[in-house]
């Protein structure tokens, strides 16, 4: 697929076995890798538990933060407790003034891009994109973005090399201080005056979910962005098309979500001795749900490495599965709607002047992973 960095690096491996056998930081690790099988797995929170703080994501998190995040870093029955003490603020993205602010944020982005003779998206364009939505969803002032745009791509792996998780924690804990002496609307005055199981959340919890809120959507958000302007850049005819049918929106939103999976895979522990389909798994051993395998399994997706944008049905998992779907889901696809409907409205053609490519480079897999990189110029219509 020109100008994309996609490819599936797990066919081979998925052909022969729905799990493998690889290692992660050291530690043995049974990858899953079929989409049957990792869906089944994600639903399974008995035989793969998520009560592993540090060590759900991949790599795992010990030495950039201090705080288990919740509810991604807990099973049932609490997860679900946890869980609806923030709800609320992932559903603001149905609101139609939500809905609004994103349609004239993106736009606003889009024009500046559009008048410049390049833009670098990632730093520029993708990183601003990110942080000024982030603050419609946790009700923040938007002005807030311009300390979270210094946080690079990754708050806690940036390519820098910086990690800025003691910041962001420093950070958090003054607004913490700031709403418990003078509570408002926002993210953080809801927190301070929610309660588990009668009590007060304390001070490490608050933390725990200030901390994936900034962390969670951060990189696969910019990473999703940025390919999405690449995959245009090499296919205007796409661009032309949605154009031409806006209705087609939606569905290759959900295309492009599906291709670009920015998050390759998640942490499972086991509690005992089990077997992971065909793979023994040690007690206090992971295993790994690999989206970016699941997406791209030649027996549900036809041709799962060309882009279509007309795809339906489209079963993807980027966002996870089970009880732990992802909770900014409908913000995230919020944006990628509204900036292929901005891009269709906005530009005539995009050219890739330079890229750099993000490759995550494991025992088992080498895998592009969008962009550290990529000036483009956009023409405007």
């Amino acid at each position: 697929m020109p100008n994309l960095p996609y490819h599936d690096p797990f066919k081979e491996a998925r052909k022969e076995h729905p799990a493998t056998a690889t290692e992660f930081d050291g530690d043995p690790v049974a990858m899953i890798l079929g989409f049957k099988e990792v869906r089944e797995a994600a639903r399974n929170t008995e035989k793969f538990s998520s009560d592993a703080p540090f060590r759900v994501p991949i790599p795992r998190e010990e030495d950039v933060r201090t705080v288990r995040q919740y509810p991604l870093e807990v099973d049932p029955p609490v997860h679900a407790q946890y869980r609806k003490i923030v709800e609320s603020f992932f559903k603001r993205p149905t609101q139609p003034e939500y809905v609004v602010r994103m349609g004239n944020m993106i736009g606003e982005l889009l024009t500046g891009a559009c008048q410049s003779d390049s833009v670098e998206i990632v730093r520029e364009f993708a990183i601003p994109l990110q942080s000024r939505a982030l603050t419609y969803l946790l009700n923040m002032p938007e002005s807030e973005a311009e300390v979270w745009i210094k946080w690079g791509t990754h708050v806690f792996r940036d390519a820098s090399g910086v990690s800025k998780g003691a910041e962001m924690e420093a950070y958090c804990n003054e607004l913490f201080d700031q709403a418990e002496a003078n509570p408002g609307e926002d993210f953080f005055s809801a927190l301070t005056q929610a309660s588990f199981e009668g009590r007060p959340l304390t001070r490490q919890e608050l933390l725990g979910f200030a901390n994936i809120a900034f962390a969670g959507g951060r990189d696969t958000i910019i990473n999703t962005v940025s390919t999405i302007i690449a995959y245009f850049a090499g296919h205007p005819e796409a661009l032309d098309a949605l154009r031409d049918d806006p209705q087609k929106i939606i569905v290759a939103g959900e295309e492009l979500i599906r291709y670009t999976t920015p998050l390759t895979h998640i942490g499972r522990l086991c509690p005992v001795d089990t077997e992971a389909y065909g793979v023994p798994v040690k007690a206090g051993n992971l295993i790994s749900l690999c989206w970016a395998s699941a997406n791209f399994d030649e027996t549900v997706f036809e041709n799962p490495e060309t882009v279509q944008l007309d795809r339906k049905p489209n079963p993807h998992i980027a966002f996870g599965n089970g009880i732990h779907n992802c909770l900014g889901a409908a913000h995230a696809r919020l944006i990628v709607r509204t900036l292929l409907q901005k891009l269709s409205e906005m530009a005539s053609s995009i050219t890739i002047l330079s890229e750099s490519r993000n490759v995550e480079k494991e025992a088992g897999y080498e895998r592009c992973n969008a962009y550290a990189g990529l000036t483009v110029q956009i023409q405007p219509r």
